[in-house]
């Protein structure tokens, strides 16, 4: 159940409750693809960095180590010791991603794994049979992603196609929840919003979908080569389509500035590899903009990577130290570069969510975009 607390303009305050426990909103979900977040992360270390959801691929698990698997050991909250919200993806961004190794028809897609080159089926009814294995807290309906050039013709015949997708999903869990066997049975199902670029079936297609009447809604597609400005002006056009009483998640998206802009145009979930990817490679996110500790400026640097944060790499190490670890290819330099990106995104977000409780959102969103653009620290 979600609860609107309360508006800033457009940007929402949000309680999302679940089984796993409430998440409040707006939210950033640590994405941990193959149940982990790359960089040697634990679960432990996701609680002490304020971590609310955890991200995990349905595909990457259904390939490895396999659904039925994390089923016989119990789910994925229980496979990885993680007690708060999980929320899966469906394996529908793997359509677009794995273009190369696969062939879409209307019961479902054909794979190639990426792994071992196995020939694999999915479908919506497959798609929720493996999260429902899984045993997440959110699972995502089947769609397609097309590539952001697909023309409108295609676009259109792929949206109604994963519309009529949805219907099978939002069927299929409704099955599976009422099993005696099934772990979760109060797993909740989040539609996805696509069609590109194109505002007409954008809008077309969240109305469509905002009458099945489902536990969240999703814009998916977006952050796959269209500009930052056309990414803001489908939310903007879409975001008022979809039900104000349910949470929006916008898929895959992005930088702390596109998280402000979308937050500002009432989106209230979030995930993205950004801040793991770029803290394995020794770029971290400050309130003064991203540095690259690679930099030989920080050679002699004994200041931490931002001075208050009270991240674990921030508490105990200096940027020269952390410089040192990551020049040697040394583990806990990448692992303290991904520790404090994820910490800066979560707190970042309870910043965001007093800023609108309080009715200043408009204000701590200019001041932060401008320290962003400082990037000289």
């Amino acid at each position: 159940m979600y609860q609107l607390i309360k508006q800033d303009g457009r940007a929402k305050r949000g309680r999302f409750h679940t089984v796993h426990g409430v998440i409040e909103t707006p939210v950033f979900m640590n994405v941990g693809t193959i149940a982990a977040i790359k960089g040697a992360v634990s679960t432990d270390d996701l609680r002490q960095i304020k971590t609310q959801v955890e991200l995990s691929n349905t595909y990457h698990l259904h390939v490895r180590p396999g659904d039925e698997i994390v089923k016989q050991l119990g789910g994925l909250h229980k496979f990885m010791n993680w007690d708060k919200p999980i929320l899966t993806d469906s394996g529908g961004f793997q359509v677009f991603s794995l273009a190369r190794l696969r062939r879409i028809k209307e019961e479902g897609v054909f794979f190639h794994s990426h792994v071992d080159g196995r020939k694999i089926f999915m479908g919506p009814e497959q798609s929720m049979q493996i999260q429902s294995n899984l045993a997440s807290t959110i699972a995502m309906a089947f769609d397609e992603c097309p590539s952001s050039v697909a023309t409108k013709e295609y676009m259109q015949d792929s949206v109604d196609r994963t519309f009529r997708w949805l219907v099978r999903c939002k069927a299929e869990m409704e099955r599976l929840n009422s099993l005696e066997t099934t772990i979760n049975k109060e797993q909740m199902l989040f539609g996805i919003n696509q069609g590109g670029i194109y505002e007409d079936i954008r809008i077309e297609h969240a109305k469509r979908i905002s009458e099945l009447d489902l536990d969240g809604y999703a814009v998916g597609g977006l952050a796959v080569g269209e500009t930052h400005e056309e990414m803001y002006r489908i939310l903007e056009a879409v975001v008022p389509y979809l039900p104000l009483e349910k949470p929006t998640y916008l898929m895959g998206v992005g930088t702390p500035a596109n998280i402000l802009e979308a937050v500002d145009r009432g989106v209230d979930f979030f995930d993205c590899v950004y801040p793991s990817r770029n803290g394995r490679h020794g770029h971290v996110y400050t309130n003064q903009g991203k540095l690259n500790l690679f930099n030989k400026k920080y050679e002699l640097d004994e200041r931490p990577i931002e001075e208050g944060c009270q991240c674990p790499a921030c508490r105990s190490y200096s940027r020269a130290y952390i410089r040192h670890l990551l020049k040697a290819n040394e583990m806990l330099g990448m692992r303290l570069c991904v520790l404090h990106n994820l910490y800066f995104y979560n707190t970042m977000m309870e910043e965001i969510r007093a800023a609108i409780e309080e009715g200043r959102f408009q204000e701590y969103k200019r001041a932060k975009l401008e320290g962003f653009e400082q990037k000289n620290a």
